[in-house]
């Protein structure tokens, strides 16, 4: 039972891969919790908000609320691709019967969880890779501008070069190791293959080769072992950057970072801090601090 008067917390982590939703009361009991499919901005921002939709709408009906109490819930989004232009202002202009709404970019949100809202900054390796984070009133971000451009040191950037060295290989030019050799095994020894593949991938396509490469690296083979060792160099500049720029705090989080983070520099991992809590704990900060600005 509610009193009429309170106030809840709704926070929704929405990326490429898929969609959360969680609900709080004012003393961060969970109320309910809903998923649903992918919800990014390349979607389209109907279909991103069709995604955000059923997973509050099941939190919802797990918390059992009515229109009375989703009137007095605040709520935060944490969603992929709101840099695109006018995606925010599009999102923001859509009827909804909330208390208040606010959106930020899916890593923003993860940075606010990871933090507990206070001034820190992530580093991203997954997929991509990306540094972002707050210090001081200011926003800070190193990197992350998309594959094959940038987004050093992630899963897509480990698997573009593990098929470059493995054309290299079936050319002579560099040693035919056992990584070079069973990434050229899935283009059937052919490298016309290899080129045929590329023209129709994306980057989470290159990223699925990167378990294969952490994988032979890990058993000592050399070109496995160049290629993980330059990716975590390339974290290494993020983190360290990021540090640079003002962060008090960074934190790794992504598909990759436990994988990497043995292979990063001893003064980095020691900088490292453990995330205090995920994405949709940081939609919710961001929804709690609509309530307490009003």
């Amino acid at each position: 039972m509610t009193t009429g008067t309170e106030h809840f917390f709704l926070g929704v982590d929405g990326g490429g891969t898929g969609c959360r939703a969680r609900i709080e009361d004012g003393s961060g009991v969970v109320l309910g919790q809903g998923l649903s499919g992918p919800a990014t901005t390349r979607l389209g921002i109907e279909e991103a908000w069709a995604s955000i939709s059923r997973a509050f709408n099941a939190a919802f009906d797990e918390a059992g609320f009515g229109p009375e109490e989703v009137a007095r819930t605040h709520v935060g989004v944490g969603l992929a691709g709101t840099g695109r232009k006018g995606s925010v202002e599009a999102l923001m202009a859509i009827p909804h019967p909330f208390a208040s709404i606010d959106f930020v970019s899916d890593g923003m949100g993860a940075c606010l969880g990871a933090h507990s809202g206070r001034d820190g900054a992530i580093v991203i390796a997954g997929t991509g890779s990306i540094g972002l984070g707050f210090a001081e009133g200011r926003s800070l971000r190193v990197g992350g501008y998309g594959f094959p451009i940038s987004d050093e040191g992630s899963g897509a950037d480990l698997g573009l070069k593990a098929i470059q060295f493995a054309l290299r290989a079936n050319d002579g030019r560099m040693e035919k190791t056992a990584l070079l050799i069973e990434v050229m095994q899935r283009f059937q020894n052919d490298p016309a293959e290899a080129i045929a593949w590329m023209d129709r991938s994306s980057a989470t396509d290159y990223a699925s080769l990167a378990p294969m490469v952490m994988r032979h690296a890990d058993q000592g083979d050399s070109a496995g072992r160049r290629i993980v060792q330059s990716a975590a160099e390339q974290i290494d500049t993020l983190v360290r950057t990021l540090f640079d720029q003002g962060a008090p705090r960074v934190t790794l989080l992504g598909g990759l970072s436990s994988p990497l983070e043995a292979w990063l520099a001893p003064d980095v991992r020691r900088r490292l801090k453990p995330a205090d809590g995920d994405a949709v704990s940081g939609a919710i900060i961001l929804a709690r601090k609509a309530l307490q600005a009003s």
